[in-house]
């Protein structure tokens, strides 16, 4: 073989479905827990807000907006070979989640209790660890 008949080889095989498994579970586990947690606040804001000290109303605004999104995450993982350009924005709008979650853990916006203080960072960092997994998987197909 020549040399870019291996290094075509090698992309090819970088890019394959094989290569991009990882990538689709981390993306699908991700889209799972998202929709899962978008559910929860959207159908169960009431109880979920008192608990968390925060207004149900904004939870159900952040509800729709999870669920939206798991969808999104979820057919991005569906496909063979995740698209690079949309993984990489789910990963951006990930990390941006979790600076923001962190952010308001830490200024108090919004106004949670000590419950929803605790639970703001640890979702940050469920969420920060899809993003990094999502890295690595797309750092294996080559990109």
């Amino acid at each position: 073989m020549t040399t870019s008949q291996t290094t075509t080889h090698a992309r090819t095989a970088a890019g394959s479905p094989a290569a991009a498994r990882p990538l689709r579970m981390f993306l699908a586990l991700d889209a799972a827990v998202t929709g899962a947690n978008g559910l929860i606040y959207l159908l169960a804001a009431g109880p979920v807000g008192e608990l968390l000290g925060l207004d149900a109303g904004f939870l159900r605004g952040i509800g729709a907006f999870l669920t939206v999104y798991g969808v999104l995450v979820a057919i991005a993982a569906s496909r063979p070979v995740p698209p690079v350009t949309p993984t990489k924005l789910i990963i951006e709008a990930n990390l941006l989640w979790a600076v923001v979650s962190i952010a308001t853990a830490v200024f108090g916006w919004f106004g949670p209790n000590t419950v929803g203080t605790v639970w703001i960072p640890l979702q940050a960092a469920v969420v920060a660890a899809f993003a990094f997994l999502q890295m690595s998987g797309l750092r294996r197909l080559g990109n």
